[in-house]
């Protein structure tokens, strides 16, 4: 089992606005240009979303269980207490 991950993400306020971020990342826009110019995380505008590693448990729980789940490389939308989450997992270690 995979000890660490590492992600993009896309943080927005609203389900309606994530479902509109998702649609777009079907379509096949990119990843990170979204992040910079819809993400409220501040690692939207300063890494396209990029999180880098981070180890299990490291983040709220049900942003750690798509991390450490869901499939590699489709993105995952998660509700935290922070807002929503659109999730490309990078990879797994």
């Amino acid at each position: 089992m995979a000890k660490t991950a590492a992600a993009l993400h896309i943080l927005v306020k609203h389900q309606d606005k994530a479902y509109e971020i998702l649609k777009k990342l079907e379509k096949g826009e990119n990843f990170q240009k979204l992040a910079k110019s819809h993400s409220i995380c501040p690692s939207g505008k300063k890494d396209g979303g990029n999180l880098g590693e981070f180890r299990k448990g490291a983040m709220v729980p049900a942003f750690d269980k798509v991390c450490f789940n869901a499939e590699i490389l489709t993105p995952h939308l998660v509700k935290t207490k922070h807002g929503w989450h659109i999730v490309k997992i990078l990879y797994r270690t």
